[in-house]
Order: structure tokens, then sequence, then C-alpha cells
């Protein structure tokens, strides 16, 4: 080992865990049924401490305070009806990521910052549409870039008409890259601006002012610095009074999660992810509950953080963000359950039976997003199912979700006393409760234009099949027997290890999404392709690139030649 190597500075643990009184840049007030959340980005906190994050510009820690809000809101604050975003500095609602942090990134980080930056996004997109928690933009000031991309998410945007402030998508003019949060696809599929005129507004590196950006459907109103906060209100109150959440009731605490990384294994309450290293794999293993769960909306309040439901798809989605950040060069993940399915079952029930309750929503909700998480994350998905498992409803989306999937034909036949053959169950939940970003369920995504085939599948909904019957309706890969079972996963494991990562993960991308182009799917295929290509140009991140010579006064110097 060489003495640079030696004295290098290990790489810090990224920790998705925070809370409000942790929080460096944004604060949140409460009046009533509209919540304002405020973006006052402090210079020094930077995640990485070796830029500055000027002028509400952002990096992931950033991010990774917004995201807590989004959640907190729709968990601990039922009794909010709209959120209003705007900018905490004068004349500024921000000016999107943080160019430095950026130029200084590795690719790897630019991206998982972009997808990670994408789904907080589309969080709030989903509070707004199924949580009844409107979030509109109060834009005070400039809104560049990623600045004008929040602002996007939300469902109404007010832009002061102070001809100074603008909202403008710079990157192709200033930094030779595209928008890395969706904002392209929103201008034209969610705000239908024409195409000319989003080609126009996307090659202005001075953006659109004023009526000008409302005629083009930029923004949705207007208002000058006299009337802008009384035109905030207004809306604010006009959009509350179309909301079902619930005005007297009590939210959840999202307390800290309790997590503990002993050397390759991270654990928590119901989630244990062991990592392998020699196959580039990390193994999940989630619990089934132990004691019976809730069966009404109001025991699942009062069960409150620590219910299975709500606790579990916490742990799960920490362990997935952990997993992406932190542990780049483990390319599998096998998905494997522990415990009495008929415990899912009855856990899962709720959120059928009381579909409308307030928190059996968010819960669903929160699922929903979180397989979501897992389906556009990087990573082979393989699931595993044996004597003893639980793929059961809820946890059976694993189990569509994965790339392969292997269940156990019979039982351990050399044990004294085996136990029963391993089955699977499918529930309602099956049916759509937890749409993938095409507006499937993985069910439908799984027999894509194949009726017969979906319709078999959903005629054994409650039945628990054995992995011929599981093979027969086509809800598995393989079923290996006990002699080859232990080989038959290590040689696929191997096998996925040894291919290009980068080819693997085209592969996976394009064969997990059939079925209809949503928003979702432009931004995470085919944005996330082309933003992926794009960042690494020399055009962009080389010595002369756009990235690297940003604030210089030099001009980046381009390679005229079209790809």
């Amino acid at each position: 080992m060489s003495s640079a190597e030696a004295t290098a500075t290990p790489t810090p643990t990224i920790d998705f865990r925070t809370s409000p009184d942790r929080y460096h840049h944004w604060t949140t007030s409460y009046d009533g049924a509209i919540a304002t959340v405020h973006m006052a980005v402090s210079p020094d906190h930077g995640l990485m401490g070796d830029y500055e994050l000027k002028t509400n510009s952002y990096d992931l820690g950033v991010d990774i305070e917004l995201n807590d809000i989004v959640q907190r809101l729709r968990f601990e604050h039922p009794e909010v009806k709209v959120v209003v975003l705007t900018g905490g500095l004068d004349k500024i609602f921000c000016a999107g990521a943080n160019i430095q942090m950026l130029a200084g990134s590795t690719h790897g980080h630019k991206v998982n910052f972009c997808k990670f930056t994408n789904e907080t996004r589309n969080a709030i997109e989903d509070a707004t549409a199924n949580s009844r928690q409107t979030w509109l933009a109060a834009v005070n000031g400039t809104a560049a870039g990623g600045g004008y991309e929040l602002a996007l998410a939300c469902d109404e945007i007010i832009l002061i008409d102070d001809r100074a402030s603008a909202v403008s998508l710079p990157e192709l003019p200033l930094l030779a890259v595209l928008p890395g949060t969706g904002g392209l696809t929103r201008v034209v599929d969610k705000r239908l601006v024409r195409r000319d005129l989003a080609d126009a507004f996307a090659t202005k590196t001075e953006g659109v002012r004023g009526k000008t950006a409302m005629q083009w459907g930029l923004v949705d109103h207007v208002a000058p610095a006299s009337s802008f906060d009384d035109a905030v209100n207004e809306r604010a109150e006009a959009r509350a009074s179309g909301s079902d959440r619930p005005t007297n009731v009590a939210g959840i605490e999202l307390v800290p999660l309790r997590r503990s990384i002993d050397g390759d294994t991270v654990s928590y309450d119901n989630v244990i992810v062991a990592i392998d290293r020699a196959t580039g794999t990390a193994t999940f293993t989630i619990d089934a509950p132990s004691d019976p769960q809730p069966t009404t909306g109001d025991q699942l309040a009062a069960a409150g953080a620590d219910g299975w439901l709500l606790s579990t798809v916490r742990q799960l989605d920490d362990a997935v963000l952990h997993l992406r950040f932190n542990e780049t060069d483990v390319g599998t993940w096998m998905f494997t359950t522990v415990g009495s399915a008929d415990a899912v079952t009855q856990a899962e029930a709720v959120l059928g039976s009381d579909a409308e309750h307030w928190l059996v929503r968010e819960v669903r909700l929160f699922w929903a997003r979180t397989l979501k998480r897992i389906d556009v994350s990087a990573r082979t998905l393989m699931a595993g199912v044996e004597p003893g498992s639980c793929f059961t409803g809820t946890l059976a989306e694993l189990l569509l979700a994965a790339d392969r999937s292997f269940m156990l034909e019979g039982t351990w036949e050399d044990e004294d006393d085996p136990p029963p053959p391993a089955t699977i169950t499918l529930t309602e939940a099956n049916r759509g409760w937890y749409p993938m970003s095409n507006g499937l369920s993985r069910l439908e995504t799984r027999f894509w234009k194949r009726a017969d085939a979906y319709d078999r599948a959903a005629k054994t909904i409650g039945s628990a099949l054995t992995a011929t019957e599981a093979l027969d309706a086509e809800l598995i890969t393989f079923a290996p027997d006990d002699l080859d079972w232990h080989d038959e996963i290590r040689l696929a494991l191997e096998e996925r290890n040894s291919f290009s990562p980068d080819a693997l993960t085209g592969m996976e991308a394009n064969y997990r999404f059939p079925g209809p182009e949503t928003m979702e799917t432009k931004i995470f295929s085919r944005l996330t392709a082309w933003q992926n290509w794009i960042f690494q140009r020399p055009n962009a991140a080389g010595p002369d690139g756009a990235l690297r010579r940003f604030g210089t006064g030099s001009r980046p110097d381009y390679d005229p030649n079209r790809v």
C-alpha cells in the first residue's frame, strides 16, 4: 500500500436519518391548515464541506432535509392541507444544484444525487395528488435550474413580478448538461408548455419573467411585491378548502430509526441487510410481525411509528438509500423474508378495509414510494423463497419486483424434521395498491398485454402456492430442489457479479418498465439515461468543459461533433 493510500481520508457514510432539530437549511411554520416551508440554505453546511452553498443552492444534504420535511408533514401533521414552499432569502427562491458540488463529485454521486432529488420531487407530487396535501410554490425571487424544478414539483406556482425575478432552466447553455430532476419533462408533460416555447425557454440563460412566464405557461400566477403575500394566501386558502385531510387529529411522530452497522451487517428491528463482498450481494431479510397488528385506522394511529407496517417500510426505505450511496460496489440485492405468512396478511388487511383513513392512506402510499425506489435503483434485484418465507401480499411485491426469482421446490430433505414446503400468496394488495412508475401494478407489468396469463395469476389470489404451482402461474423464474438450490443461487450471484454493471443497469431498466410511458418513467429511464451519459461527456465534465469553466470567466471549449 502506498503512503497516499494509507493516509487517504475514507469517504464519510451518508446518513439519511434526520429530524427538524438537526436541520441547517429549512424551517417550517404552521397556521392552521397551511404550513409554510422556508428554504434558507446555510452556505457553510454543505454535506461534504469543500464548497459553499451560496444563493440558496443545494446539495444532497439540503435535499435529505427536504425529504424528511415532506414525510413529516404527511405523517405528523394531518391537519395541514396546503404547504407553501418559498425562499427564505431576499429576492432568491433557489439557484438550483450547487455547481461546485457537481463539478467536484464523482460521476456515481452525481447520478445518485439526481435520482434521490427526483424521488423527493415525486414525493411532493404524490402528497398533492394522493394525500390531499397540496404544495404551492411562492417564488419570491430568482428560481434557476433545480430551483425552478423544485417549483415545478408543486401544483401551483406564484411568481413575484418585480421586474427582476425570473424562472429559468439554464443548464444547457451554461453547463452543457440537462436539468437533472425532471425539468424538461415537467415543462411539457405537466405544465403543457408548447414545445417551441419550451425550446426557447431552455436556451435562455436569463430565463423568463413576470407576465410572459404566465403567458407561456411556466407559472400559474404573477403578483407585484406589494400584493404577493396576499396572492399566495388567497391561493393557499382556496386549495385548503378542497382537501379531505382531518382537522382535529393528532399526527404520528416519526421517531428516530434504530439502526446498527456491524461490519457487513446493517440491522434494524424488522430488516437486516447482510453484505457478501465476494459476490457483490446484499441480502435483505424482512421479518413478519410477531404480534397481532391493528385492524382499523384508529388502532394503526394508536400504534404510532412502532406498528409493523409503518416501522418496516421506514426501515426498508432507509436501508435502500444507505446501500445506494454507501455501498455502490454491491450490485445485487437479494430479498428474503422470514415469519408467518398469515401474520403478514393480517397486518396488511387494514390497508384495504379502512383505506380512506388518513393514516392508512399515508402508510399505503409510503409502501408504494419505497417499492418504486427499489424499482429504479441501479441494482440487480433477486428474490429467494425458502421454507419459512412469508412472501405474501405486500411482501410479495418484492418477489414481483425481482429481475429473477428462485423458489425451493419441496423442502429441506436432509433435516430430521423437515419444515413445510415454501409457499407464496398473492392478495388484493397485488392488484394495484402499489403502482409502479408506469402506472400499472407489478402483476400487470409482469403480464403486459398477456391478459390470459394475468387472469390465471389473479385467480390464485388468496391461495398459498407451492413452487410448482407458482411456476405454473408464472410468478417465479426457477424452482430448484434442495440438491441444486445452493449451487444455483451461488452461480447466479457469481455470474451477475462478473458482468459489466453499466450494461446490467441499462438492461434491467429497460426490462422493468414495459407498458405505458408516464412522466415518471420518462424521468427515470429516458432522462436518467441521457443525463448519465451527458454528465460524462468532455463538453460538460472535461478539463475545458462547462462544469469546470463555470464561474471562471473563461468559456468552455466544446467538441462540435454530434453523436
